[in-house]
């Protein structure tokens, strides 16, 4: 299945909505909108696109009302999601959907590719989850590409899950979170795998591994400290 999301948001209207396939958009507010899985989605074989493009003043959140779990299909086990995200001059944008599970024998990637203005402010959360309970098979890798008023500001990819990693020493849920502007100095947690570290253009980047989404989030809030 292919689905395909088109979100635009204006200044002073409400937010613009395309979507076809698998998930659905609903305005839970003036500038929030909710992701609704109208079908089983990501399966093996699909792919999901979602652009988002807010403009000049313009703000927007956008949030999930579930987790997504992607599971593998009947021939292929390899599901694909890709971000296409604009954020003008003074517009700003809050991406913070729920965890993707990954489900067992099921292969999912992310591509996050972001173009933000130097007066645009944003964040951008992932979380990602290997298995469902007593699950350890399934696998993820993600790549961001962010640029800030045309000057690139990250290139970075993850991947988790097995054959990457072996079930006792690898971990199994990922939090990811770029946002811009952020001038706090880096923080590196002195118990976890969990970093924030600054990027040359402004912003930073934070990156936490562990075992337990419950986890994830407590270093992170750490971090933030």
């Amino acid at each position: 299945m292919h689905t395909e999301l088109h979100l635009v948001a204006v200044e002073g209207r409400s937010p613009r909505i395309r979507a076809s396939g698998g998930i659905a958009v609903r305005q839970t507010g003036v500038d929030t909108l909710h992701m609704i899985s109208s079908a089983a989605t990501p399966l093996g074989g699909d792919l999901i696109e979602i652009h988002v493009e807010v403009g000049p003043g313009a703000h927007l959140n956008l949030h999930s009302v579930a987790a997504a779990v992607a599971l593998p299909g009947p021939q292929d086990p390899r599901s694909e999601l890709r971000w296409h995200i604009t954020v003008a001059a003074g517009a700003g944008l809050v991406i913070d959907p729920l965890p993707t599970i990954v489900a067992a024998h099921a292969v999912h990637h992310s591509e996050t590719v972001i173009d933000v203005a130097e007066s645009g402010t944003i964040r951008v959360s992932e979380r990602v989850q290997i298995g469902r309970f007593s699950e350890h098979l399934g696998r993820w890798s993600g790549r961001v590409r962010a640029d800030v008023g045309g000057v690139p500001a990250v290139r970075h990819q993850l991947s988790i899950g097995r054959p990457d990693h072996d079930q006792l020493g690898g971990p199994s849920v990922l939090l990811s979170e770029f946002r811009f502007p952020d001038d706090r100095p880096d923080a590196v947690h002195p118990r976890a795998n969990a970093a924030r570290l600054g990027l040359a253009v402004g912003g930073s980047l934070t990156t936490v591994l562990s075992g337990t989404l419950n986890d994830a989030e407590q270093w992170a809030g750490d971090l933030a400290v």
